[in-house]
């Protein structure tokens, strides 16, 4: 049946379209941390952001069919609810310490106004256009291993590192990390500041050939470059930079955020502050739906310039269920969760680092971790088959991961935010029989 299937797929979809799993499956239904094929066989979710608050929600799942049945319109008339969506939003978000504040505390502007999308990519383009109308330059800085979306915009910033010549708006800059650093055996101090030098240089030469600097956009905890230990002081310090330099800061947190780290926002982890917050996937549980948030006059000046319109955005149906999202990690202190549960689960599988030399590194934070597969030798060279064999073999037991990172080698775990204790357990013993399976013991 699967293969049929697949087939099927292959003339329905055409061939290249991504699956999972060297034998993929097919999922029927899914609740809380769990899915199921059509034998009933249930596997553990250890990868679905998208579902933060647990497939099929009860709470979400109610508040979709119940606006659904009663009013979902465009966003030209009034409605209660996505104004306090938007209020909510914004609400979450601290204003942190800025140097460049006239307040006497010296906290900067709050994020005050939401643009609603319905995916990242759409939130992405408002977040570049919104920063160029501001500047009235077109540079945009990201790293070498980026991912931020499908369009044609704002896919050019991962195409621009292998062809910088095609994208002349666009430089990138090595992403910063302190495994397998840029400058071997250098300190975290001095690794920061050999990142910033290539920062420096990028704004220099957006200056110098016209386009100017417009923004720098991060993911937060660089989900895509493999969830890196960043240097210490990098991101404030890169943030201060591109402020200097007449540039706005943009986070990308649509994978960092929503609880993903034990605290709302990934920046809040990075510790830094942004002009621009980019939001999406987990804010629906499965709904299209994506924000980007700003000062209000950033908002204002962006809507003056573009007039600015999404039928499917702004929604009711979308405010009923971005509110129930929230609702949910608020209500279930899943945050507090989250830290505890995936400062365990790290603990644990740091702990397995030892005398196996093929996990190169064991990082993350929260329900976002990240295990490093290399050969094992003096100069650790990433080893993506080995990634990709450890989440083949825990598929087979019934737990969901994936390979990701600038080079695949990452076997990458993200669970809905609802995993718990006793989940980790289960994942935990599954591993340890790959391990077994795979090193002896």
């Amino acid at each position: 049946m699967t293969e049929d299937l697949r087939t099927r797929r292959d003339r329905a979809l055409g061939a290249g379209a991504p699956l999972f799993y060297n034998e993929p499956i097919e999922l029927v239904r899914g609740e809380g941390v769990h899915l199921y094929d059509p034998h009933g066989r249930r596997y553990v979710d250890l990868y679905n952001n998208v579902p933060c608050v647990g497939h099929a929600n009860p709470r979400v799942v109610e508040a979709m069919t119940r606006q659904q049945a009663t009013l979902n319109v465009h966003s030209r008339y009034l409605h209660e609810g996505i104004v306090e969506l938007a209020e909510r939003l914004a609400g979450l978000h601290p204003a942190g310490p800025n140097p460049d504040s006239p307040n006497p505390d010296g906290t900067g502007p709050p994020i005050e106004s939401v643009i609603f999308s319905c995916s990242g990519t759409e939130a992405v383009e408002v977040a570049l256009a919104m920063a160029r109308v501001a500047t009235g330059r077109r540079g945009i800085v990201a790293t070498d291993a980026t991912y931020h979306g499908n369009s044609e915009a704002v896919h050019a910033l991962t195409r621009a590192a292998t062809d910088p010549a095609a994208h002349p708006e666009i430089r990138t800059i090595p992403f910063p990390r302190q495994f397998r650093p840029i400058e071997p055996g250098a300190s975290p101090t001095a690794l920061a500041a050999a990142h910033l030098r290539h920062l420096e240089e990028a704004i220099a030469s957006l200056r110098d050939t016209g386009p100017g600097l417009a923004a720098v956009i991060f993911c937060s905890i660089l989900a895509n470059e493999g969830l890196p230990d960043i240097p210490p002081g990098f991101m404030p310090a890169a943030a201060a930079m591109v402020r200097e330099a007449g540039g706005l800061v943009i986070a990308d947190e649509v994978q960092a955020g929503y609880g993903r780290t034990g605290r709302w926002w990934g920046y809040q982890v990075s510790g830094f502050e942004p002009d621009i917050v980019v939001t999406g996937k987990p804010m629906g549980n499965g709904l299209p739906l994506s924000a980007t948030a700003a000062r209000r006059e950033l908002v204002e000046r962006f809507r003056r310039a573009y007039r600015h319109f999404n039928t499917f955005a702004a929604s009711p149906l979308q405010a009923a269920v971005g509110l129930a999202v929230i609702d949910e990690i608020e209500q279930r202190d899943l945050l507090s969760q989250v830290a505890s549960v995936g400062t365990g689960l790290k603990q644990a599988l740091t702990e397995r680092m030892v005398g196996r030399p093929w996990m190169g590194d064991v990082r993350g934070h929260g329900l976002f971790l990240g295990i490093e597969a290399v050969d094992g030798g003096p100069d650790p060279v990433p080893d993506r088959d080995r990634a990709v064999d450890v989440a083949n073999r825990l598929k087979d037991k019934g737990f969901l991961v994936s390979n990701a990172g600038a080079d695949g080698n990452v076997v990458k775990i993200r669970p809905p935010l609802v995993f718990g204790h006793d989940d980790a357990r289960e994942f935990l013993a599954a591993f340890d029989e790959v391990l077994a399976e795979t090193d002896g013991g």
